[in-house]
């Protein structure tokens, strides 16, 4: 029983270790990162998504902090009605993912 149980734990710690090394961040942190420089406004990220799919919508975003780098999620709607799920790198404006959500 013991090998079992500590084989129950490494695989319960290994799980919530990688749940761990990706947070939300809230508005108000969020605005403060983007008054320090440390990431690009969220007017330039949206134009960055935008760009890729001319003509959509944004309809959500949200910004992460994800093992220590800043990534801010896009979801955009085409003029097609096609949804796209984006990720930029929040401080460089880079594409990370790019992809139609099915």
């Amino acid at each position: 029983m013991n090998k079992l149980t500590a084989l129950f734990a490494i695989t319960a710690l290994a799980a919530t270790a990688g749940i761990a090394q990706a947070r939300d961040l809230g508005p108000d942190e969020a605005l403060k990162l983007r008054d320090a420089g440390t990431i690009q406004s969220f007017e330039k990220l949206n134009e960055a998504a935008i760009a890729k799919h001319p003509g959509s919508k944004v309809e959500e975003t949200e910004l992460e902090e994800e093992y220590g780098r800043y990534i801010y999620q896009v979801e955009l709607r085409d003029a097609q009605n096609v949804q796209w799920d984006l990720e930029l790198d929040a401080t460089s404006g880079q594409i990370l993912k790019d992809q139609q959500d099915n």
